[in-house]
C-alpha cells in the first residue's frame, strides 16, 4: 500500500510536469524535460514497483486528461526510462569476496555506472527513433514531414520578402538534417541529468539502497566503440538507416563524453592545477559545446589503451574522496 501511495503520488507529479508544456510559456519547457525525475525517485527510494506505478498512473491520468497521444507520449519518453532505468540502477548480486575480506566471504556487486550511462545514451536514441513514425516511415517523407512542421513553426508563409523567405528555407534544410541526432543528445542527457537528480536527492534523504558509486572508475565495453563505428559508418548512408545510424551515433558520443569526463576526473587526482582544469572544462563545454568531442576523444582513448591505468601506474594511485 505504501509502494501504491509513493507511486501514484509520484505518477501525479510526474504527469504536472509533463503537461506543463500545454501552458506555451518558457518556463514549461525545463520543467517537460524534468517529468522522468519523480518517477525515478520513487524508484531508488522505495522500489522499482513504486516507479512502475507512478508511470502507470502519470500515463493513465494523461490521457484522461488530454487523449491517447499525450498517453503514448508519456509512457515512451518519461515513464518506461525512468523506471527502466531505475530498475537497473539498484540492480546487485552477491559475488566472492577477495581474499582477507571481512565480509564473510560474500560481497555485493552493484549494477556498474559506466553501463547505466549506456543506457541511457540506448534509451535516449530509442524515444527519438519511436518519434520517427510520426513524421514518415521512409526517409523521404520523414525529412517532408519534419521540414513541413518546422515551416509552420517558423511561419515560412508569412514571410515579408523572397530574401528573407529563402534564407528561412536554408535554415530549415539544416534542421531537418541536425534535429534528430541533436535530439538523441537532448534526450540521452535528460535521462542522465534525471538520473543523477533523483539519485541525489534520495542520498540526501538517507534512503538510497546503494552506495555511491565512484563514477571517475566507470568503464564501457570494449564492445561498444565497434558499436560506435558501425553506426557511424551508417549515418553517411542516404535513407532511414542513415537516419538512424545518425541518431545512435550522436546518442553514444555523449556517452563517450561522459566517459571522458570520468577519465580526466581520474588522471587529475592529486595534481595542483585540477581544479583550474575541470571548472574549464566545464565551463567550454557548457559555453561552446565542441570540447565535448575531445573528451569523447578521451574516452575512446581510454577504452582502447586504459589511459587511466597507465597515468595513475606512473605515478601510483590517488586518494579518491
Amino acid at each position: 500500500m505504501l509502494f501504491a501511495l509513493i507511486g501514484i503520488s509520484a505518477g501525479i507529479a510526474a504527469a504536472l510536469l509533463f503537461a506543463s508544456v500545454t501552458s506555451g510559456v518558457w518556463l514549461s519547457i525545463p520543467l517537460f524535460y524534468l517529468a522522468p525525475l519523480p518517477i525515478m525517485i520513487a524508484g531508488l527510494g522505495w522500489s522499482h514497483w513504486a516507479a512502475a506505478t507512478a508511470a502507470l498512473s502519470g500515463a493513465l491520468g494523461l490521457g484522461f486528461v488530454f487523449g491517447s497521444v499525450f498517453l503514448l507520449a508519456f509512457a515512451a519518453s518519461a515513464g518506461l526510462p525512468a523506471w527502466w532505468l531505475g530498475y537497473l540502477a539498484l540492480l546487485s548480486r552477491p559475488v566472492a569476496a577477495a581474499a582477507g575480506d571481512p565480509q564473510n566471504g560474500v560481497s555485493i556487486e552493484w549494477y556498474p555506472p559506466g553501463r547505466l550511462v549506456l543506457w541511457a545514451a540506448a534509451v535516449g536514441a530509442m524515444i527519438v527513433i519511436a518519434a520517427i513514425p510520426n513524421f514518415g516511415l521512409d526517409a523521404d517523407t520523414f525529412r517532408a514531414g519534419l521540414r513541413d512542421a518546422l515551416s509552420t513553426v517558423l511561419r515560412v508563409r508569412s514571410e515579408p520578402s523572397p530574401g528573407a523567405s529563402a534564407g528561412t528555407d536554408r535554415l530549415i534544410e539544416i534542421l531537418v538534417n541536425t534535429i534528430p541526432p541533436a535530439a538523441a543528445v537532448l534526450a540521452t542527457l535528460t535521462n542522465l541529468l534525471n538520473l543523477w537528480l533523483a539519485a541525489r536527492v534520495v542520498k540526501f534523504s538517507g534512503r538510497l539502497m546503494r552506495p555511491w558509486p565512484q563514477l571517475s572508475s566507470m568503464t564501457f565495453p570494449p564492445l561498444i566503440t565497434a558499436v560506435l563505428a558501425a553506426a557511424i559508418a551508417l549515418s553517411f548512408l542516404d535513407g532511414m538507416l542513415g537516419i538512424i545510424g545518425g541518431i545512435v551515433s550522436a546518442s553514444l558520443l555523449l556517452a563517450y563524453g561522459v566517459l571522458g569526463f570520468a577519465v580526466l576526473h581520474a588522471i587529475t587526482q592529486g595534481t595542483s592545477a585540477r581544479v583550474f582544469l575541470l571548472g574549464l572544462t566545464y565551463a567550454g563545454v557548457i559555453l561552446l559545446g565542441w570540447p565535448m568531442l575531445v573528451l569523447c576523444l578521451l574516452g575512446l582513448v581510454d577504452t582502447a589503451i586504459g589511459l587511466r591505468s597507465r597515468v595513475l601506474a606512473k605515478r601510483g594511485p590517488p586518494t579518491f574522496s
